[in-house]
């Protein structure tokens, strides 16, 4: 009598196991069928993937089963799931590396876009007070003031406000920064040592907002950067983003035994 309920026991855990097994493989192929139309670019940014009775039906599955693959998709960051208007296929988010220089072309390069940049206001002046505290100088020195704008095919990416030291870099008094940006070419010419970035929030004011292509108010991601030399101040920058279009990454290694700080 034992034995017998035991090869009963047996019997029902091998059903259940074979049920979780197929759960699991149907789970992984609704998965990789919706992640594939996306990576290969047949589903848009923005486009709007099939409700989750639709996908029942064509996968002959539970709710629960289309759920949990949406619910993964949206964490991994692939779609974005909208209460009561259903799941899109989510636009993509330049990323820069918070411990490195990135070139903005290169970042919408990334994005698989068009890329292209315009000068707005140039003005060369002595430097003020202000100016000063931003380049981290106590000296009087010229300056070259820029605002670019910065864009991904036609949308706006971010605008640039640049300060230039011209003591350090007199060339760019002269450079038209017709074909390359003000960015491009300091980071071509010019060697640095130390930077320092400062990342806070912000609502766009009415000017960026305009220039951005966004409403008054609306959140972005301000990046602000000082570079030196070993002797004396580069440049300042403040790179203002779109806050839903940008994120920021660093990747850290912890130290060893045979690593050192610096």
């Amino acid at each position: 009598m034992k034995e017998k309920k035991k090869r009963a026991s047996m019997s029902t855990v091998a059903r259940g196991g074979k049920q979780a097994g197929q759960a699991t493989s149907l789970h992984q192929r609704i998965l990789s069928d919706i992640q594939g139309n996306i990576l290969s670019g047949r589903w848009e940014p923005g486009r709007r993937i099939p409700v989750e009775l639709e996908l029942m039906e064509q996968y002959d599955c539970s709710r629960m089963t289309v759920n949990k693959v949406l619910t993964q998709l949206a964490q991994a960051g692939i779609i974005e799931r909208r209460r009561k208007f259903g799941s899109f296929v989510s636009r993509p988010h330049s990323q820069s590396a918070v411990l490195s220089i990135p070139d903005i072309k290169t970042e919408v390069d990334a994005l698989g876009m068009p890329y292209r940049f315009e000068i707005l206001e140039r003005h060369k002046r002595r430097a003020t007070r202000e100016d000063r505290a931003l380049l981290n100088s106590e000296e009087p020195l010229p300056v070259l003031e820029l605002v670019c704008r910065h864009f991904a095919k036609d949308q706006p990416f971010c605008i640039e406000y640049r300060l230039i030291n011209l003591q350090s870099v007199s060339g760019a008094a002269t450079e038209p920064f017709a074909d390359v940006s003000p960015g491009a070419w300091l980071l071509q010419q010019v060697p640095w040592n130390v930077a320092e970035h400062r990342i806070r929030a912000s609502g766009a004011s009415a000017e960026e907002a305009a220039r951005l292509k966004i409403k008054s108010g609306s959140p972005c991601l301000i990046v602000e950067r000082t570079t030196r030399s070993l002797t004396s101040a580069i440049t300042f920058v403040r790179l203002t983003y779109p806050g839903n279009l940008h994120e920021l990454v660093a990747t850290f290694t912890s130290l060893t035994s045979s690593s050192r700080s610096v």
